[in-house]
C-alpha cells in the first residue's frame, strides 16, 4: 500500500504542475444555498493494487461486507475498481473489458492467432481486434476479408504484400510500432522475416464488430473447394500441375524466410499511388504535461480510410485527459503498464475498470472517460478508431472556451480556477493532459 500512496502523491504533484491558478483580483465565493447537495470529497482511489498478498473484499468505507464463499483472488486483485467499485460508479454500464488472455487461442505449426469480437465483449460493435505471432518465415496465407484492415507490430519484423483491383502492387517491411492498412476485398499476406526478434507478434484490428479470423477468404480454402479441372482450365495449364495443392486451408504455416532485401522479393515494382505502410516507429512524439502521443490518420496515412489511431505513452501518476470522442467508438489495446478507466454514459451511468498490458477497452461515441496511470512504470496503450481522422474533445479545453460566468454558474468554480483552464488550454489540445 506504500507504493500506492507514493503514485498518488505524484498524481497529485502533476495536476498542479498542470494548472496553477494564477493570483486573481476577483474571487467568486461557491453559492451558499446550492441547487443540489456539493459533490462528496471522500476519496475513492483503487483499494489495493494487483501485486499484493492479501485477500481482497468488496468493502468501501461503510458500504458492502466480506465474502463467505469462495473467490478468485487472482481476478479481484487485477480489479480493485469493479470488486470495490468507487461510490461515484452508478447504473449499469455493459461490460467494456476484454482480457487476450481470455480468448481461445488457435494453435498453428508457426505460431497462434486469438481474437476478441462482439461474441466476447457485446458492446464492441464497431471493431475487432486480432492478436498474431508468426515465428520466423512463418506465413499467415494469401486471403482477404470483407473488412478494412489495420495493423500494429508489437515487436519482430514482417513482410506484407498486396495487390488492388486495378492491378497495382505493393510489397513492403514493417518493424516494431510501425502499421499497415489494407482496404476491405484487397488480397495481402504476411510473412515473418528472419531478424533477432525470433519471428514477429502483432496486432490486427478490423472496422466491423462481428469480424471473425475463423472466416476469412483463404487462397487454399478456395482452391480445395474447385474441382481440379476447372482450376487447370482457369490457368490454361495441365491439370498435373495442381497435384500438390492443399486439400484444406493453411491459414498460418512455416516457410522460408523472405529475402532480406524487399526489392528482390518484387515481381514488379511497386505501383499503387499509395503506400500500405506507414513508419509510425519514426514519427516523433508530441511531448505533452504527464507523457507523449503520436497520432496517425488519413491525413499522415492516406489509405488508411476507416481506420485512425493514436499511440499514447503516460508517465507514472499520470492520466489521459477527461474527453471523449464525438461520433466513433474508442477500441483501446494496452501494451505496457496498469491503467483504470471511468467510462460516463449519461443519465447516472458510470464505470470504473482496470486495466494491464494485453487487456482491450472499448467506449461507444461520446461516452466521456479518462485513462490513468496507476502502475508504477510508463503506460503504454493504442486508442484506436473506425474513422479516417481522429476527433476528441478535451473538457479542460471546453471549460476553459467557454463564457466564464456559465461555467461558474455550473461548477461554482472561482475566478481563479477559472482563469488556470485557459492558461493550460494549448497544453491539451492533443491527447495527453
Amino acid at each position: 500500500m506504500h507504493s500506492w500512496r507514493r503514485i498518488l502523491s505524484l498524481l497529485a504533484l502533476l495536476s498542479s504542475a498542470v494548472a496553477v491558478p494564477a493570483p486573481s483580483a476577483v474571487t467568486s465565493a461557491p453559492a451558499a444555498s446550492p441547487t443540489v447537495p456539493y459533490a462528496s470529497d471522500d476519496p475513492n482511489l483503487p483499494l489495493w493494487n494487483e501485486n499484493e498478498n492479501i485477500v481482497p473484499e468488496p468493502i468501501r468505507n461503510t458500504l458492502g461486507a466480506s465474502i463467505l464463499g469462495p473467490q478468485n483472488i487472482p481476478i479481484e486483485l487485477q480489479n480493485p475498481d469493479l470488486f470495490a467499485p468507487p461510490s461515484t460508479d452508478s447504473g449499469s454500464v455493459p461490460n467494456y473489458k476484454w482480457p487476450f488472455s481470455l480468448s481461445h487461442n488457435r494453435l498453428q505449426t508457426g505460431g497462434w492467432a486469438r481474437q476478441q469480437n462482439v461474441n466476447a465483449m457485446s458492446i464492441a460493435t464497431a471493431l475487432a481486434g486480432v492478436n498474431m505471432r508468426l515465428e520466423v518465415g512463418a506465413i499467415r496465407e494469401m486471403h482477404w476479408h470483407n473488412d478494412g484492415e489495420w495493423a500494429y507490430i508489437i515487436q519482430g519484423d514482417l513482410r506484407i504484400s498486396t495487390v488492388t483491383p486495378d492491378g497495382q502492387v505493393y510489397v513492403g517491411d514493417v518493424s516494431q510500432g510501425d502499421i499497415w492498412y489494407f482496404p476491405a476485398g484487397y488480397p495481402h499476406s504476411i510473412q515473418a522475416k528472419n531478424t533477432t526478434a525470433g519471428g514477429a507478434e502483432f496486432l490486427l484490428v478490423f472496422d466491423s464488430g462481428t469480424f471473425s479470423e475463423d472466416s476469412t477468404f483463404l487462397l487454399t480454402d478456395w482452391l480445395a473447394h474447385v474441382p481440379k479441372e476447372v482450376i487447370a482450365k482457369n490457368f490454361q495449364v495441365n491439370i498435373s500441375a495442381f497435384d500438390h495443392i492443399p486439400s484444406r486451408e493453411l491459414y498460418i504455416f512455416p516457410s522460408a524466410p523472405p529475402p532480406v532485401n524487399v526489392e528482390s522479393d518484387m515481381v514488379v515494382p511497386n505501383d499503387t499511388p499509395m503506400p500500405f505502410t506507414f513508419a509510425m516507429s519514426q514519427v516523433n512524439a508530441t511531448q505533452a504535461s504527464g507523457g507523449s502521443y503520436k497520432v496517425v490518420d488519413a491525413r499522415t496515412f492516406p489509405v488508411s480510410t476507416t481506420v485512425c489511431s493514436a499511440e499514447v505513452s503516460v508517465e507514472v501518476g499520470g492520466m489521459r485527459e477527461l474527453h471523449w470522442h464525438p461520433t466513433e467508438p474508442e477500441w483501446t489495446y494496452f501494451i505496457s503498464g496498469e491503467a483504470r478507466i471511468t467510462v460516463y454514459a449519461s443519465s447516472a451511468q458510470a464505470t470504473t475498470m482496470n486495466f494491464q498490458a494485453g487487456d482491450i477497452a472499448y467506449i461507444p461515441p461520446s461516452f466521456g472517460h479518462y485513462v490513468e496511470n496507476t502502475g508504477n512504470s510508463t503506460l503504454l496503450f493504442l486508442e484506436i478508431f473506425r474513422s479516417g481522422l481522429f476527433q476528441d474533445i478535451s473538457l479542460t479545453q471546453w471549460l476553459a472556451l467557454t463564457p466564464p460566468e456559465l461555467v461558474k454558474a455550473h461548477l461554482g468554480l472561482d475566478d481563479a480556477t477559472i482563469a488556470s483552464f485557459s492558461r493550460v488550454k494549448q497544453e491539451v489540445v492533443g491527447p495527453i493532459h
